[in-house]
């Protein structure tokens, strides 16, 4: 039973990674659309970067896989970097000169305005939105980290083009990684499917062993009687002793060879099936010992799964489902629940200034400090590159705001090093309660609007929504 339990949850591991696939499928799809988009967006600024966003938006459009689309970022940086410096040479982005048709006046044409800023911010946002979709699956990725920078420093279309053709390719490897996982999975299952065939065929043979040796005591038990109702007959039709010996003779040297025949024919099948349960105890000693492997390293990948790699604090993943599992308790008992998203404010200039060890330093210390205000009942997880979520489960809004300014000093009076250097981090923080009508997203959403409005109103901050 165990081991059929065991089948159940490969088979609905495997489940799981293939929708997970599926997902990463459809993201990937969607973001080499919008890679070739902005490539055509970008178009018209100069004829070399032309030639490379039309490459890439080939490129994007037959699923080139992760060398070609590199290969092609570096030859899209080589074409923008030379843009750059003709640019800069000429002293002037106002005008760009067209060679004039035949017969005609020279024309002087304007450059391509810049986007326009809804329509940019709206770009932006998207990208943001599949790089924490990237996030989620990995948080706190270096690379997703740098992509998320890139999209913050990027100032027209085509820089925009060239994030998203790395983000194209990063979608491909986690892609890959995932297809990888599932075929890890369904070896395993494979493993276990083929133990439980070897007992369900050991079953299957002790069941025709015992059926066997029934039908052949039935036959012995036929001929015996069969026998034994002869030598009756006999001893009824006849009184020559002689003949009566002989018939008692002939009949009871049927019986004993037919005894002797069902004896051997049951020792061997005997021999057999106990060498089929030897060899089948060894089976399942090793499928147990595999059964023992196996859960161990289940737990080991969900405890993986479920953790942030740098702060050792759970991930996106699981703030998610606990997300939802404490706005599914509070829509029956009402009990108040807050919701404090937070930011490392200018971490970037951090990674930037002392490098991607010195950052991960500093978040990890961050979260043990934000861990210390956190009850049994509350929860703390990394949802983003430096941004954190901190549920406080029975708390309403006031005390969430007092948690919150609480917590903001003691991340500001932490006492950062960086090669005896002293340091001083601080993190904002957007406050909001479970309202009625709430989903996970809103929620979330109108923590993300008070936290924007702390980053704009000068950072080191708590603002409710």
């Amino acid at each position: 039973m165990e081991a059929v339990d065991w089948k159940k949850r490969y088979l609905d591991s495997l489940r799981e990674m293939e929708t997970e696939e599926r997902r990463w499928r459809a993201v990937e799809s969607l973001l080499r659309k919008l890679v070739a988009r902005l490539c055509a967006t970008a178009s018209g600024q100069d004829e070399r970067l032309d030639a490379q966003l039309d490459k890439l938006a080939a490129a994007v459009k037959k699923d080139a896989g992760e060398p070609e689309l590199k290969a092609l970022l570096d030859s899209l940086t080589d074409a923008i970097r030379a843009l750059d410096q003709s640019v800069a040479s000429t002293q002037t982005r106002a005008l760009v000169p067209i060679a004039p048709p035949a017969e005609a006046v020279p024309v002087l044409q304007e450059p391509a305005p810049a986007p326009a800023a809804p329509r940019w911010n709206a770009t932006c946002a998207a990208v943001r939105a599949l790089l924490r979709h990237l996030d989620t699956a990995e948080p706190g990725g270096t690379a997703v980290a740098e992509l998320q920078a890139a999209v913050v420093a990027a100032g027209d279309d085509a820089e925009l083009a060239k994030v998203l053709a790395r983000v194209a390719g990063l979608v491909a490897m986690r892609g890959e990684a995932l297809a990888r996982e599932r075929a890890a999975a369904a070896a395993m299952l494979a493993q276990v499917t083929e133990r439980l065939g070897e007992m369900a065929d050991y079953i299957a043979s002790a069941s025709a062993d015992r059926l066997a040796s029934r039908e052949a005591a039935d036959t012995l038990n036929t001929r015996v009687l069969s026998d034994v109702t002869g030598l009756a007959d006999d001893f009824a039709a006849t009184d020559d002793i002689e003949a009566l010996r002989a018939s008692v003779a002939h009949r009871l040297e049927s019986v004993a060879r037919q005894v002797r025949e069902f004896h051997a024919r049951e020792v061997e099948r005997y021999a057999a099936a106990s060498a089929r349960a030897d060899r089948m105890r060894l089976r399942i000693g090793e499928l147990e010992t595999e059964t023992r492997e196996l859960h161990r390293r289940l737990e080991a990948e969900k405890r993986r799964s479920r953790t942030d790699a740098v702060t050792r604090i759970p991930n996106r993943a699981s703030f998610d489902e606990r997300l939802d599992a404490e706005l599914a308790r509070w829509r029956r008992f009402r009990a108040p629940v807050s919701l404090l998203s937070w930011d490392v404010d200018h971490f970037k200039s951090v990674n930037d200034t002392y490098g991607h060890r010195a950052g991960d330093a500093a978040l990890r210390k961050i979260a043990q400090c934000l861990a210390t205000r956190k009850r049994e009942s509350d929860f703390l997880g990394r949802v983003g590159g430096e941004e954190f979520g901190l549920l406080l489960v029975g708390t309403a809004l006031a005390e969430a705001e007092r948690v919150g300014n609480e917590l903001r000093d003691r991340i500001a009076a932490l006492g950062f090093h960086f090669r005896g250097t002293p340091l001083t981090i601080t993190a904002s923080c957007g406050i909001t309660e479970f309202r009625d009508g709430d989903t996970a997203e809103s929620v979330v959403e109108r923590a993300d609007q008070a936290l924007y409005a702390a980053k704009h109103g000068g950072r080191n901050r708590c603002v409710t929504a």
